[in-house]
């Protein structure tokens, strides 16, 4: 069965959690969209400097969540700290969560969630830095290489990248999560 997943991103994006998701995503045959705030490129972020520039497929104005089976966020700390602030992207957050669709996130991803008011009881992973973010925003944090929480696939870093994948996999093919 075809499905379509946005994945979130801007510049800052930690280039291995936005290229390796896109790439199981496509491996099953899916479609996976480079979702920004702005059209044309985004420039990501690998090891201790800038790296590739990455195609927007859709802008967030172009968008709606019930165009997506699902909602990938990948990490960096500059990514996730732009979107946070931005209110159209905590509304298509949001609009995932509200139609019980599966999100994943990863490394700093969840400081989207925060903002979004979506980790309340949630039992999640992420990035060690942002560990006490998300216990003061009430989720349950724990230090595993994927938690998955009712369709929501956090993990801490890159090197969970193989667990992520194979989470983020599964709960797409499961679906809506009610």
């Amino acid at each position: 069965m075809s499905k379509k997943i946005a994945i979130l991103a801007t510049d800052g994006f930690e280039e291995s959690e936005l290229k390796s998701p896109k790439e199981h995503l496509e491996k099953e045959g899916w479609t996976a969209h480079v979702v920004s705030l702005k059209p044309g490129k985004i420039k990501s972020w690998s090891g201790a400097d800038w790296s590739n520039e990455y195609d927007v497929d859709k802008t967030l104005d172009q968008v709606s969540a019930s165009e997506y089976d699902a909602l990938v966020l990948p990490g960096g700390t500059i990514n996730p700290d732009k979107l946070r602030i931005e209110e159209s992207a905590l509304s298509f957050v949001n609009e995932f969560f509200d139609a019980g669709k599966p999100v994943a996130a990863i490394c700093h991803g969840p400081w989207t969630l925060i903002n979004a008011g979506v980790v309340k009881g949630r039992e999640m992973t992420s990035y060690k830095s942002i560990k006490q973010d998300l216990i003061n925003a009430g989720a349950n944090w724990v230090d595993k290489e994927v938690v998955v929480d009712q369709g929501l696939v956090t993990s801490r870093n890159p090197d969970d990248l193989p667990a992520f994948n194979r989470k983020m996999i599964e709960e797409l093919k499961e679906g809506i999560h009610a």
